[in-house]
């Protein structure tokens, strides 16, 4: 039998949403729950030759069979004018046969972005994110105000999903607050995982 996982999938362009998508697996492994942390690959407007299969460094390629055999979900993205990076979007637009197959039904996600500004987007993001897991019949789960980070945060963070402000030059590391969400909000994740599963 194969062992339940959560899949951290993400895409990174500079480093930031990728620290988020390892700070949200710390908070589901919390919960004594198993997680895959997995990327996807580059997408260039000319194709010159197929781009390897396994990256040269960091975390690896999703797969479709991952995603299909998960428990639960993170979904992460930079934003790209108030919307999912075209890398992430391109590979949902893969996902037809797991949609027609209901694969995804009745599994719980949740969504993360990092913005290069305060108002680059986020909250827009994350619900571009939202549109395709609703589609895939998945159980959306945001962040709770009962934790005060949330309120307190001045970088980053919203109910729709844990944020970051990566700053023009995308050198502003995750403050403490966004790094206590993302946390949480794996956690969160890996307990509705584990109701679920009951």
């Amino acid at each position: 039998m194969t062992q339940s996982y959560v899949l951290v999938l993400y895409y990174s362009k500079y480093g930031s949403t990728k620290k988020i998508a390892h700070h949200i697996a710390t908070g589901i492994e919390n919960q004594g729950v198993n997680v895959k942390i997995r990327t996807v690959p580059e997408i260039f407007p000319v194709v010159a030759q197929a781009q390897a299969s396994i990256p040269e460094q960091g975390d690896i390629y999703c797969t479709l069979d991952e995603l299909a055999n998960c428990s639960g979900l993170a979904l992460g993205s930079p934003t790209r004018f108030g919307n999912m990076a075209s890398p992430l979007k391109y590979f949902l637009d893969q996902t037809t046969s797991l949609w027609l197959s209901g694969a995804l039904h009745g599994k719980p996600a949740s969504v993360f972005t990092s913005t290069g500004s305060m108002h680059g987007g986020q909250e827009t993001t994350l619900l571009s994110m939202y549109l395709p897991l609703l589609h895939h019949g998945m159980l959306m789960m945001g962040l709770s105000n009962q934790h005060a980070a949330l309120s307190n945060t001045k970088t980053g963070g919203t109910p729709y999903g844990v944020s970051h402000v990566s700053g023009p030059r995308h050198d502003q590391d995750i403050s403490e607050d966004e790094k206590k969400l993302a946390i949480i909000q794996g956690e969160r994740l890996a307990q509705l995982v584990q109701q679920l599963a009951k």
